[in-house]
C-alpha cells in the first residue's frame, strides 16, 4: 500500500488518512461554492414579492457526494491506478486493465438479459412496480443497454479504430431508419414508429449535427488558424436572420438562400477580420466577444427590420427542390405524392439528412483546404506568426480567409436552424452558444474533425439525455429538474477531460504533408492545446 510522508512533521500518512483529509477539504469547498446556488432558491409569490426558499437537504446531498467521491478516489482509486503500472514478479506481466475487468462476457450476457426483460415488461412496469420504482427500472434498462453497446465497442475496438470514419458515416446514414423500425416493432405499427421517432431524430440527431457543423466551422478559425474567436455565434445569427428575413418577405427558396446566407456571413467574417489583423491572444478574444454582442444588440434594437426581441415567426419550411413539399395543405405534399399516411416525422427525417449532408460538405471542404497551400498557411500561422511572415506568407490574406471560411459554415448552419425552428429571436444567439461551440472544439482536440464530432455527441447528447432522468425526482423531490443542472455537469465534464486528456479526445494527429509514409504524430510531440 502506498504511503505519503509529510516533511513538516515526519509523519507517515496512509491513503485512508490522506483521503479523509482531502474529503473534508473537498466538502468544505463544495459547501462554499454551492450554498448560494443550491442551498438557496429565489422565487415570487402571488404578489410578485421575492421569496427565499431554503434547500438544505439538497445542499447536504451534494456536499456529501462530493466528499465521498474524493475520499473513494484518493483512498482506493489512486492506489489502484498506481498498482496497474506494477508488473507481476512471477510472470513479468502487467495486471489486466480496468476496461478488461469491467467488460467481461458474463457481465455482457447479464446486461442483455436485463435489458430484454425490461423491454418486454415496459408497458406494465408502472402497474407492477408503481410509478416511483418504474422510473428506477427504466434507468436500469438504459444502463444495461449502454453497457451492452459499450461492451460491443470494446471487443471490436481494433476494427472500429481502423474504420471509424466509414462506420460513423454509415451509422449516421441509417440512424433514422433504425429508430423508426425499432419504435415500430415496439409500438406494433409503422405509424407509432414514425410518431415516436420525432424526439430521437430531432433532439438526438438534428440538434447534435447542428453543433457538429458549427464546431467544424469554428475549427477552421481556432483549430487550424489558431485565432481565438469568442463571437462565432454572430455568424450563426447572421445566417439565421438572412434566411428568415429574405424567406418571409420575398418568398425565396431555401436552396437559393442557403448560399446567400453563407456568403453574407462570410462577408461579415471579412469585416471582423480587418480590425483584428494586428491582434492575437487575449486581445483577439475580447474583440471577437464584443463583435458577437454587437450583433445580438443590433438584432434586439433594430426593430423595424428584425422585430426586436419578439423575433421573426412564420419562416417557410424547406422543400425538396420544389418537387415535394412538407406542408399538409400543399398539393405536392409528400404523403399525397407517395400515397402514404400523413405524419410530421417526414419533415424531421428530411431535415436530418439535410444537416447530415451539410456536415459532410463542411468536413470535405475542410479536409481539402487543409491539404492546399491556404491550409498549410493556416497551420503555419497557428504555430508561429512571426515565422509565418518570415517565410513570405501573407498573414493578412491568411487570417481573412480563415475568418471568411469559418463564418460561411456558421451562416449555413444558421439558415438551417431558422428553417428547422420556423422562428428566430436574439435569445438563441447569446454568448453561451459561442462558449459551448468553443468548448466542443477544445475538448475534441483542435484540428481534429473526428474528435470534435465525438465531443459534440458526448456534450450535446449528454445534456439532452438529462431530460430523460425523471427518476431523479424520486431522490431530490418532485420539483427537481435535471436539465437545469446541465451546465454544472458540462463544466465538470470539461474539468475531467482537461485533466485526463489535456489535448482533447483525440491526442494524435496525422500531418498534412508527409514525404513517403503517413504516420500519426503522438500527443507528446505536439504543442499543448493545438495537437
Amino acid at each position: 500500500m502506498a504511503v505519503t510522508v509529510s516533511p513538516e512533521r515526519d509523519v507517515v500518512a496512509t491513503p485512508v488518512q490522506r483521503a479523509i483529509r482531502e474529503a473534508l477539504y473537498a466538502g468544505a469547498i463544495a459547501l462554499g461554492l454551492f450554498v448560494l446556488f443550491i442551498g438557496l432558491k429565489t422565487g415570487q409569490n402571488i404578489s410578485n414579492e421575492l421569496v427565499l426558499t431554503t434547500r438544505w437537504g439538497l445542499l447536504a446531498t451534494v456536499v456529501i457526494a462530493t466528499a465521498a467521491g474524493r475520499f473513494l478516489y484518493v483512498a482506493y482509486g489512486q492506489p489502484f491506478l498506481a498498482n496497474q503500472k506494477i508488473a507481476d514478479v512471477a510472470t513479468g506481466l502487467l495486471p489486466d486493465s480496468v476496461a478488461t475487468r469491467f467488460f467481461r462476457l458474463p457481465y455482457f450476457i447479464a446486461a442483455i438479459v436485463i435489458a430484454a426483460l425490461l423491454l418486454v415488461l415496459a408497458s406494465s412496469l408502472d402497474g407492477l412496480l408503481g410509478p416511483g420504482l418504474a422510473g428506477y427500472a427504466r434507468f436500469v434498462r438504459a444502463l444495461a443497454i449502454i453497457y451492452a453497446l459499450a461492451s460491443v465497442l470494446f471487443y471490436f475496438r481494433t476494427f472500429i479504430h481502423a474504420h471509424f470514419s466509414a462506420l460513423g458515416i454509415t451509422a449516421l446514414m441509417f440512424y433514422p431508419i433504425i429508430v423508426v423500425l425499432s419504435l415500430a416493432l415496439y409500438g406494433g405499427s409503422m405509424a407509432a414508429g414514425f410518431q415516436g421517432s420525432l424526439k430521437w431524430v430531432d433532439n438526438y440527431g438534428i440538434q447534435i449535427l447542428i453543433y457538429v457543423m458549427l464546431a467544424w466551422g469554428l475549427n477552421i478559425v481556432v483549430g487550424l488558424a489558431g485565432l481565438l474567436d469568442l463571437g462565432y455565434v454572430a455568424f450563426y445569427a447572421v445566417g439565421a436572420y438572412a434566411y428568415a428575413l429574405l424567406g418571409t418577405h420575398y418568398g425565396l427558396s431555401f436552396w437559393i438562400l442557403l448560399p446567400a446566407a453563407g456568403a453574407m456571413a462570410a462577408f461579415w467574417g471579412v469585416l471582423l477580420g480587418f480590425p483584428v489583423l494586428r491582434l492575437r491572444g487575449d486581445y483577439l478574444a475580447i474583440v471577437t466577444l464584443a463583435f458577437g454582442e454587437i450583433i445580438r444588440l443590433v438584432l434586439i434594437n433594430w426593430r423595424e427590420v428584425t422585430n426586436g426581441s419578439s423575433g421573426i415567426s412564420g419562416i417557410p419550411k424547406v422543400t425538396f427542390f420544389g418537387l415535394v413539399s412538407f406542408n399538409v395543405s400543399d398539393p405536392n405534399y409528400i404523403a399525397k405524392v407517395l400515397n402514404i399516411a400523413t405524419s410530421s416525422a417526414y419533415y424531421k427525417i428530411f431535415l436530418y439528412y439535410l444537416i447530415l449532408g451539410l456536415c459532410l460538405l463542411t468536413a470535405f471542404v475542410t479536409i481539402r483546404l487543409r491539404r492546399m497551400p491556404v491550409g498549410r498557411a493556416w497551420e503555419a500561422l497557428r504555430e508561429d506568426e512571426i515565422a509565418c511572415r518570415s517565410l513570405g506568407i501573407n498573414t493578412t490574406t491568411t487570417k481573412l480567409t480563415a475568418f471568411a471560411t469559418g463564418a460561411m459554415f456558421g451562416g449555413f448552419a444558421g439558415s438551417f436552424f431558422a428553417a428547422r425552428q420556423g422562428f428566430v429571436s436574439p435569445e438563441s444567439f447569446v454568448f453561451l452558444e459561442s462558449a459551448i461551440i468553443l468548448a466542443i472544439v477544445v475538448l475534441g482536440g483542435m484540428g481534429s474533425l473526428v474528435g470534435i464530432a465525438v465531443a459534440a455527441l458526448v456534450m450535446i447528447g449528454g445534456t439532452e439525455a438529462l431530460r430523460e432522468l425523471d427518476f431523479l425526482k424520486q431522490v431530490f423531490g418532485p420539483d427537481f429538474t435535471p436539465e437545469l443542472y446541465r451546465m454544472l455537469l458540462f463544466g465538470m465534464a470539461m474539468v475531467i477531460v482537461m485533466l485526463w486528456k489535456p489535448r482533447g479526445f483525440v491526442g494524435s494527429r496525422e500531418p498534412t504533408a508527409f514525404l513517403k509514409e503517413r504516420r500519426a504524430v503522438s500527443s507528446s510531440f505536439t504543442k499543448e492545446g493545438h495537437g
